[in-house]
């Protein structure tokens, strides 16, 4: 095999494949990076944990056709050290893979391509939403991914797409996160299925910033994940996912209004004084204002005070502080603000809102779930579902 490429190139798909490749596996192999040609002009770079892998495919000069399998991680800190310019790889009947860019040569030891894991094969990919909406599910939701690797029916996302909507929730057993939006779909083709954590982050990783579509397909074991160059392809997770909708609230009459930036700030500070064990708050709403209080016998106390458009009877429910800060960060950090329309000497052109953004509180009372969501969005359907704590 001998082929050149751009460093610039490389060093980008290399960066992809990172996060799946085994940093520090029982299983040596894992660790490696299959690099093949493809064709006249391309390169296929593939890694795998054997749960999920990443095929990525970069334009390239090839000089002879072949195979290498060498360590990713060394790979990519020698690649993105290199100068910008044209990097030549060439392996040798000993798997050994020399890498040189101007006056920088080296050599590196690699395997054998036998001894790399099977791929599987790629199947067909029917269904497709907008890389921006996908990337919007995933951050919206996979913060309320369980850690516990003993709840594997947890450890992922339920997807639907199914009857022109494409759905995502996800939840730890204390909270839930649900997002829904129209899509265009075949009558004749959908999708149910429970995504692993980690593919949800490579795939943020891979789509982000891009204006194409993800194309989605699968079999009885896996997902396969289409964008552009990009394959990923991902074990389903098995078993069966709670019925969240016997968890969302259906009956909460009460409704409180609230600044997001102002809400988030004050939320994180008055969790500074809460109790080490519990790190719970204390949410007290009254008519127009909402006072949020922590306190801690060994740290002190803490109360904030912000508007709030209430108007119920006073109502005092407690939560764990990280559930709210995670929806709060999230929701923050993420653009769900709705576009709008000015017209500007006979053409329209979109803007966005200059409004600060603003959450809704619907609770029913002390003992029953708060549901969150944003106050005007639209062109989702986003809820976020916390079960109180005792106060």
């Amino acid at each position: 095999m001998k082929f050149r490429i751009d460093q610039g190139v490389l060093k980008e798909e290399l960066g992809y494949v990172q996060g799946i490749v085994e940093k520090k596996s029982t299983i040596p192999v894992l660790s490696n990076i299959l690099i093949e040609t493809v064709g006249e002009n391309t390169v296929r770079f593939i890694g795998t944990d054997l749960d999920v892998t990443i095929r990525c495919e970069a334009e390239a000069e090839i000089i002879e056709p072949g195979t290498a399998c060498i360590q990713a991680r060394r790979l990519f800190d020698l690649v993105r050290l290199l100068p910008d310019s044209m990097i030549q790889f060439k392996n040798d009947e000993n798997d050994w893979v020399h890498v040189s860019c101007g006056n920088s040569n080296y050599k590196l030891a690699g395997i054998s391509k036998m001894h790399f894991p099977e791929i599987p094969e790629f199947k067909a990919a029917p269904l497709s939403v907008s890389a921006d909406l996908f990337t919007n599910f995933v951050l919206h939701t996979s913060f309320a991914i369980t850690n516990e690797q003993s709840r594997f029916t947890l450890s992922g996302a339920k997807f639907s797409i199914k009857d022109g909507k494409a759905r995502m929730v996800t939840t730890d057993a204390n909270r839930l996160a649900f997002i829904e939006a129209d899509v265009a779909s075949d009558a004749e083709s959908e999708m149910d299925a429970l995504i692993p954590k980690k593919a949800l982050t490579e795939l943020v990783r891979i789509s982000r910033g891009s204006d194409s579509d993800i194309k989605f397909g699968e079999d009885s074991n896996h997902i396969y994940f289409e964008l552009g160059s990009h394959l990923l392809i991902t074990r389903k997770l098995s078993g069966n996912f709670p019925n969240y909708e016997m968890v969302m609230p259906k009956d909460n009459d009460k409704t409180a209004i609230l600044g997001l930036d102002e809400l988030k700030k004050s939320v994180m500070r008055a969790s500074l004084m809460s109790d080490d064990n519990t790190r719970s708050i204390k949410l007290t709403l009254r008519e127009g204002e909402l006072e949020i209080s922590a306190q801690s016998s060994e740290e002190g106390e803490g109360r904030e005070f912000i508007p709030a458009e209430y108007s119920g009877p006073d109502l005092v429910i407690g939560f764990k502080s990280q559930y709210l800060i995670d929806f709060l960060n999230n929701v923050s950090s993420v653009s769900m603000v709705e576009d709008s329309e000015t017209e500007t000497d006979g053409d329209k052109v979109m803007v966005k809102s200059s409004s600060e953004p603003r959450v809704r509180f619907e609770l029913k009372d002390e003992k029953s779930q708060l549901q969150a969501t944003i106050e005007g969005l639209t062109e989702y359907n986003y809820k976020y579902v916390v079960m109180p704590l005792r106060v």
